[in-house]
């Protein structure tokens, strides 16, 4: 595991969109998220499991954990609390596909395994890692922002409080938290990903 001051250089890295650095992250913490994800599958019946692929929910919760890094939402600060974050995520994102796939009935013999939510950015068959190494997620999330709310993310992105942030650009550390926040559902909305993991509360 990486020590605490090499974990921040790594996030401050990512959330700048290094695409090398989110590459680096998923080689080190992909298997934690595929391990929960499995142990999970386990309990539940043969006809859940063939719908659902471990693979497919680990390329969901990276895409969310991405977008949540470059708007600022996520800013994990020691390697056992980003370990936290990702195995809720991936929990909350197999248990929200366990009862979407009881709610519709649909039968496992027709049903081909399920489709990543991140369809539109990592639907090509490559690994976690790969999808990261070539830049796209985090390209595609940092040109979804405005300027306004890219300065916020890069500042948030440094660990800078909330009310610093505002006393730099204007307004509330209240509401330029929510600002930020408003951007994420947005990225959600526009790349068709789940939201499953409360955001932080404001310092």
């Amino acid at each position: 595991m990486l020590s605490k001051i090499a974990f921040q250089e790594l996030m401050c890295r990512v959330q700048a969109g290094d695409a090398d650095a989110a590459a680096e992250l998923v080689r080190e913490y992909e298997p934690d998220i595929r391990l929960e994800i499995r142990v999970r599958l386990r309990v539940q019946d043969g006809r859940v499991r063939r719908m659902l692929d471990s693979m497919d929910i680990t390329q969901s919760v990276l895409a969310s954990f991405f977008a949540g890094v470059t708007v600022g939402r996520f800013v994990p600060e020691h390697p056992k609390q980003l370990v936290g974050l990702l195995v809720t995520m991936a929990r909350n994102k197999l248990l929200t596909q366990v009862r979407h796939q009881r709610q519709e009935r649909r039968d496992a013999r027709r049903k081909e395994s399920f489709n990543a939510a991140v369809h539109d950015v990592a639907d090509n068959g490559e690994t976690p890692s790969q999808i990261v190494a070539n830049g796209e997620l985090l390209s595609e999330f940092r040109k979804r922002l405005s300027v306004e709310e890219r300065k916020l993310s890069d500042q948030r992105g440094d660990g800078r409080p909330w009310t610093a942030i505002a006393t730099d650009h204007g307004g509330t550390a209240e509401g330029r938290r929510k600002q930020l926040e408003r951007a994420f559902e947005r990225i959600v909305r526009e790349l068709d990903l789940h939201d499953d993991v409360t955001p932080p509360q404001a310092e």
